[in-house]
């Protein structure tokens, strides 16, 4: 049998495991003491979704069988919230800029800014998510005194208007929504995900 973590081949003693489903039980055991855990599995080059998961874990180990785990730590998390903080710093000093370069018909720099806030707050989103497998991370993502979903419930439509004023062209709105919206809201992550050690 061969186990791989994240695509790294990994050394591994069967003791009493005879099916795919005693390697990822323990396997969850000892990445649970590590502050970690499972979030993908293929098994012979298959993703095994949840609704395969049963028959997968079912499945008898072989020489044969291949075992791959996208594991994710919580220290893994807490590094992409330092990552995305910093990334949301510079973006807040660049989304100023955004007004007076569409004005000046740099529209290739302010596209350049909004692509880079769009990749951010995604990667911010699927970060987020993924803190979800670790409560205390997660319910400490306290923001403006808000709970992420309450702070996304107000954000998204700011978003939302941010987008369509930059497709129209509309300076005024998107220096308002750059300055006195995102901007701000992006500090107020950023504080946030720097707290975390």
């Amino acid at each position: 049998m061969l186990l791989k973590i994240n695509g790294q081949p990994v050394d591994v003693t069967l003791e009493n495991e005879k099916s795919v489903g005693d390697v990822l039980k323990s396997f969850e055991s000892e990445a649970a003491k590590n502050d970690a855990t499972t979030v993908a599995i293929r098994l012979n080059g298959k993703d095994i979704s949840a609704e395969q998961f049963d028959a997968a874990a079912a499945t008898p180990l072989s020489d044969s069988t291949e075992i791959d785990l996208h594991v994710v730590s919580k220290r893994d998390i807490v590094d992409s919230f330092k990552t995305i903080a910093a990334e949301f710093n510079r973006l807040t000093e660049q989304l100023n800029d955004v007004p007076v370069q569409l004005q000046s018909g740099k529209d290739k720099e302010a596209s350049e800014t909004i692509a880079s806030l769009a990749t951010e707050v995604d990667a911010f989103c699927h970060t987020a998510a993924l803190s979800a497998l670790f409560p205390d991370l997660y319910n400490a993502l306290i923001i403006d005194g808000k709970n992420l979903n309450d702070f996304f419930k107000e954000f998204s439509p700011i978003l939302s208007d941010f987008e369509s004023a930059m497709e129209v062209k509309d300076t005024v709105t998107v220096g308002d929504l750059s300055e006195y919206e995102i901007g701000p809201r992006l500090k107020s992550i950023s504080e946030v995900l720097t707290k975390f050690n």
